[in-house]
């Protein structure tokens, strides 16, 4: 019980990252997300959020994050990955600082700014890189991004499998309904329509709380035609 009131208070926060985030990406509305759906801008918003909560400021691995931090939000996603001549980049924090908080987070970064910027394997290869806090909705938000990248480079069966895991960990309201019907809609692609179903249905039945609950039953009709 207290580990449901754990994640639903981890909820709660998200939620609230969301609302003070919008007008942030309201400027940046060019990621590059699977299905066009604001995903990546979901994840954003929680590591915007998140990093209040792990990385004090207070030595030289947090300044430096902070500084490619302030290109991030500015949208300057070259400059925040490879610095800008006065400040370091999220790569070279998380080369220097890697054992650090800092360091992990400058992985998550990094990769965020490679989707950004459309290069998805490197963006795959520096997202692994990010160590799992056990958080509820970070976590799965950055198995959900590497399954983005896998449908951006057309590898259809290795992102469903990702994003069936992110659904699974995340096993919540807010995130969970979003990795189905993405994992839906790549499987209906791939004429695997009893597999699609079985996605749509876990919305029905599981996440009854979702925004998707209420659209849901028009992909379960799509897909038994």
């Amino acid at each position: 019980m207290a580990k449901n009131k754990k994640n639903n208070y981890e909820v709660n926060e998200f939620d609230e990252a969301l609302v003070a985030s919008k007008s942030f990406f309201e400027k940046n509305k060019k990621a590059i997300v699977y299905g066009g759906s604001a995903l990546l801008a979901i994840i954003i918003a929680a590591l915007l959020i998140h990093q209040f909560y792990i990385v004090p400021r207070n030595n030289k691995a947090n300044e430096s994050l902070f500084a490619a931090q302030e290109l991030f939000m500015n949208g300057e996603y070259e400059k925040a990955l490879n610095g800008d001549g006065q400040n370091m980049g999220f790569l070279a924090v998380a080369d220097e600082f890697g054992s650090t908080k800092a360091g992990n987070l400058a992985h998550l970064y990094a990769g965020l700014c490679l989707v950004q910027t459309e290069k998805f394997q490197e963006a795959i290869d520096e997202l692994e890189k990010y160590s799992s806090c056990g958080d509820a909705m970070v976590s799965p938000s950055v198995i959900g991004t590497i399954a983005n990248c896998f449908a951006e480079l057309g590898q259809n069966e290795k992102a469903v499998e990702m994003l069936l895991k992110a659904a699974k960990k995340a096993d919540n309201n807010t995130l969970s309904p979003i990795y189905l019907i993405q994992a839906g809609q790549i499987y209906e692609s791939l004429n695997q329509n009893e597999k699609a179903l079985d996605c749509y249905n876990q919305i029905k039945t599981k996440y009854q709380q979702s925004m998707q609950y209420n659209e849901v039953d028009k992909y379960i009709e799509r897909v038994k035609k």
